[in-house]
Parts: C-alpha cells; structure tokens; sequence
C-alpha cells in the first residue's frame, strides 16, 4: 500500500483536489475561487520543470477578482497519474493535440462549454497556443508566457510540378558540434535516454539541481540580457546561455551546477524560498522527469508534425497577449518567432509584455505584475468579445 502524499503548503484561498478520467488521467488540480458557482472560469497550464504550483502567487489574486481558477498537474507530472514515463513506452499520449484533449476534458469536467482564457506558461504556452487555435469556441482568449507562438508548421506548398525533394535534414545540429567551443540544444538533449538519469540521479541531487537550473534562468543570474537573434545557426545560437544551447560534452545537471548561487543568496531568495523549492524537488525526486521530457521528444522526433500540419495556414483569431520576463532568453531563442507570433499567427493581439525583475520564471519571479496584466488583459478581452457581438 502507497504511503500518502504529504499536503503541498498553499494559501488558504487554494485547495488541491483530484479529478477523476480525464482523457484517462487521474488530474492533480489546484484551484481558487471555487466558493460560489456562476463564476467565468480560467485554465492555467504550467510548464518544464515545473507544476500547478507553480501558479500560487497568481491564483489567490485572479480568484479576488471574480474568476473559478484552475490549474492542473499536466499529463506526465506531478500528482497526476495515468500516463507512461517509460522512454521506451508510446509517445502519442504526449503529443500536443492529446494534451489539448486533457485540457477540454478538464474543463467539460468542471461544468463549462467555455473559459474566458487559457493562460500557459513555458511549454503550457504550446499547449495553450494549441487549445485557442484548435477550440476557439471553447477558449475564448489565450495568454501565452515566456515561449511565443510561431502558428502551425506550413504545408510543402506548390509542389506537384517539381521533382521529389526528401525533406532536408537540419544541419545547425552537427554545426553546433563543430562549434570550436562544440555546443548542443537542450530540446534535442532533453530528448535523449540519458537526459531523466542525469537530473535525476544529478550528482548534488534533485533539490540543488532544481536550485541551480531556476536561479540561471531567472532575473538573479546577471548575464541574462536577452535580445532578438539574427537566425536559426550554429553561430548565432551559440550566443544563448548554456541552459539553452549547452557545451557539448555536459548534461544539464553539470551545465547548471556551474551557477549555482551562494547560501546567501538562497537565504533571501524571496521569489522561490527553499520551503518553497522543496514542493518541486519532493515531486520530481519522486516521479523523475521523463514525463515531462516526453513533450520534448514529441517535438524533436517529428513524429506527429503531420497531424499538426492539418491546421496550416490556421491563426489564433480569439484575442490574446504574451507576458514574459524582460530578462528571459525564451522570448527570442526561437530566431523569429516573437515578431512572427505578432504579425501573422495571432490576429488580436491585445499587448505583448516584457517584465522588468523576471527571467524565465515570470509568474513566481514578478507575481503582482504578471496578475495586474492577466486581469486588464481579461477585461480588454470580455470588452471586445462584447463589441464583437453588437457588432
């Protein structure tokens, strides 16, 4: 018999709750705002390495301003259980249609047919990207944080005249090698076998590795100072830290331990106190992390970018923004993407925000500022969806 789980440390306006047979999970979900009924109803999807505690600082703020507020463990983290962390195991339940399937079948659960916003965060902003394009019936706005939308990946176009071309293989990862500092991606490292042993069984263990890899990714690690890069190579990409675009011969465990930050500097960590960091170690020292890197490989492997291509040519056309920290390299690390999000692949953008004091993880790091943006966010969105039906 499983021991049972200890209570994660919550405001008292957050409870945690388990729902059952969702798209064959069992969803670990947290939620605010839950007191009285008829309220418009907001999804939070969180994203790697994280959870929907991840989401605290915000809840109890947006919940204060009228709204149902929930936020699950998604598939392959957490206290939610059903899926498949085996590497060897089948990849489909992990890929990102299946994941919007989770969220329609999380908020059908709770009683609606529709939610004012699906907010994601990091790779929640994919998956949230997904449920706007996909379901705009049934997200009504999206705000996406900290990774932008680029839009569905294109069809060949205008091919039937010309000769069979085999699609190329991308060469910026054998250029990156032979780098003379010799790199890697981290997506396509994440994808590998190694990758869950190595955070894992990280040699200063999971909660000082967890310590390392959100300290270089936030607004505390100094040499974050993000700006756009010229393109998809070896040599602009090498210009990323070394969380992104790693030295070659280094797992994610050893890249980060380089800057992990003093006991000083843990001591008055304000945004991410150790009480608070150890909610995520307990989880991923139980669970590992291979349920979390199955979205990576997803990606990487190309295996389901068919099923994704169905909907080229295909917008976000609900009204959406993007918040992100001012000092987080996810904005750009994708060469083009943010400025693609903006012009083609979202037609309402109502604001794209950058977040002085925040890195990577803008929600946790500049909590006030990211909840003063999601609610003027909100009402802009209920203003225009109004406008839009006397129109």
């Amino acid at each position: 018999m499983t021991e049972p789980l200890p209570d994660i440390p919550l405001p008292s306006t957050i409870r945690a709750r388990f729902v059952e047979s969702i798209n064959g999970l069992r969803m670990h979900v947290l939620e605010a705002g839950y007191e009285t009924r008829g309220r418009p109803c907001i999804l939070l999807l969180h994203g790697f390495p994280e959870l929907a505690y991840s989401w605290r600082k915000v809840m109890p703020r947006l919940a204060a301003a009228g709204y149902h507020v929930i936020a699950p463990d998604q598939r392959g983290y957490g206290r939610t259980t059903g899926w498949d962390g085996n590497y060897d195991g089948n990849l489909n339940s992990f890929r990102l249609l299946n994941l919007v399937r989770d969220a329609l079948g999380l908020v059908a659960a709770f009683g609606y047919r529709s939610v004012d916003a699906v907010v994601g965060h990091d790779f929640g902003s994919s998956v949230a990207a997904w449920c706007a394009l996909v379901r705009p019936d049934v997200f009504r706005s999206v705000a996406l944080m900290s990774a932008p939308f680029a839009g569905p990946p294109p069809l060949p176009f205008n091919t039937a005249d010309a000769p069979f071309q085999p699609k190329p293989e991308d060469p910026v990862h054998r250029e990156l090698a032979a780098l003379p500092r010799p790199r890697k991606h981290y997506q396509w490292y994440y994808s590998t076998r190694e990758a869950d042993a190595d955070m894992h069984r990280a040699r200063q263990g999971v909660h000082d590795f967890l310590r390392a890899y959100y300290h270089h990714k936030s607004a505390d690690w100094k040499d974050n100072k993000p700006y756009p890069l010229k393109g998809w190579t070896a040599g602009e990409l090498a210009k990323l830290p070394t969380y992104y675009v790693m030295d070659l011969a280094r797992n994610m465990a050893e890249t980060v331990a380089e800057e992990m930050p003093s006991a000083a500097a843990i001591a008055t960590n304000q945004w991410l106190p150790d009480r608070e960091l150890a909610v995520y170690s307990a989880e991923y020292t139980r669970n590992g992390f291979q349920g979390g890197l199955q979205w990576y490989r997803c990606g990487t492997s190309g295996a389901f970018t068919a099923e994704l291509e169905t909907y080229s040519g295909r917008s976000i056309n609900v009204p959406s923004c993007f918040i992100s920290g001012k000092q987080d390299w996810g904005t750009y690390q994708r060469p083009g993407v943010y400025e693609a999000m903006q012009s083609t692949a979202c037609t309402r953008m109502i604001g794209c925000h950058l977040v002085d004091g925040a890195g990577h993880w803008v929600q946790q790091e500049q909590p006030e500022q990211v909840s003063r943006l999601l609610i003027s966010f909100l009402q802009q969105a209920h203003a225009r969806g109004r406008m839009d039906l006397t129109s």
